[in-house]
């Protein structure tokens, strides 16, 4: 459920001119095809139903910045996601760039999550049904018994202390120093984050992410017991798929971007 910005509410403000923020190279190449980059992203995760309404956010920091960051406004679907329409916001609250604002709980979770941690240049929170129902049940949520899974062995955290909405820094700073040193945080009767350095790479997480949630869901739907990948098989498996892991995620991005170009070019408006 989306939660719409309240006057009350210290979140973000529709401003393209704030004192201080005149920048006049928000329109440079790179960031260009940064927003080009995250709109498909927002558009292929609508195609394969890992959106939820008008809810949950992706974020990019901005080329260039360590200060200012992408995300999609609030009130958009992810299909209706563009390069022009995202919108660029300080940790200030402040809409530098764009029209409208970010959902509430988008600029206090993305916002704390880019400052609080530099290395999260790209952050996607999504309620994606099968990773979400695995935050959902006792234990830890994913269970490393499948080749997919494999790729985030060692790599996850989960954060038990649900709080409900995230409505204020100190609720955005909560979650951000959950995540520790992972690259994706299960958010217990939540749903996901999954961090990167790139748009490609965090993209290729969160989509392996959920097939490798949804294998397991299919498996525990049995009712037969789950067998782990012995773990010195699991860390060496893991190394095997990270020593070509950005390459993959960039091509894996490029052929997204190839179907979305023959079929929703407008992604790119």
């Amino acid at each position: 459920m989306a939660h719409a910005l309240t006057p009350s509410s210290p979140a973000p403000s529709s401003s393209s001119s704030v004192t201080g923020h005149n920048r006049p190279d928000l329109d440079t190449d790179a960031i260009r095809q940064a927003r080009v980059d995250l709109a498909a992203c927002f558009r292929m995760a609508a195609r394969l139903g890992l959106h939820e309404g008008i809810c949950n956010h992706f974020s990019a920091m901005l080329p260039g910045y360590d200060d200012l960051f992408l995300v999609n406004p609030y009130g958009y679907a992810f299909s209706e996601v563009t390069a022009s329409n995202l919108v660029v916001c300080d940790f200030h609250g402040h809409v530098v760039a764009g029209d409208g604002v970010p959902e509430a709980t988008a600029f206090f979770i993305h916002g704390r999550m880019h400052k609080n941690v530099p290395r999260a240049r790209v952050a996607l929170h999504t309620h994606m049904p099968h990773a979400t129902a695995l935050c959902m049940v006792e234990g830890d949520p994913l269970v490393f018994a499948g080749q997919s899974s494999l790729k985030f062995y060692g790599r996850t955290k989960v954060d038990r202390d649900y709080n409900g909405l995230a409505l204020d820094t100190g609720e955005g700073d909560r979650i951000a120093a959950a995540v520790g040193d992972a690259d994706i945080i299960f958010m217990q009767h939540h749903g996901v984050m999954v961090l990167g350095k790139t748009i490609a790479e965090a993209w290729d997480d969160l989509y392996y992410l959920e097939r490798a949630c949804q294998v397991q869901v299919i498996a525990e739907s049995t009712g037969r017991k789950l067998l782990p990948v012995p773990k010195s098989i699991a860390e060496t498996t893991y190394r095997q798929m990270r020593e070509g892991d950005g390459e993959s995620a960039r091509l894996h991005l490029e052929s997204m971007k190839r179907i979305l170009d023959r079929e929703e070019p407008d992604y790119k408006n």
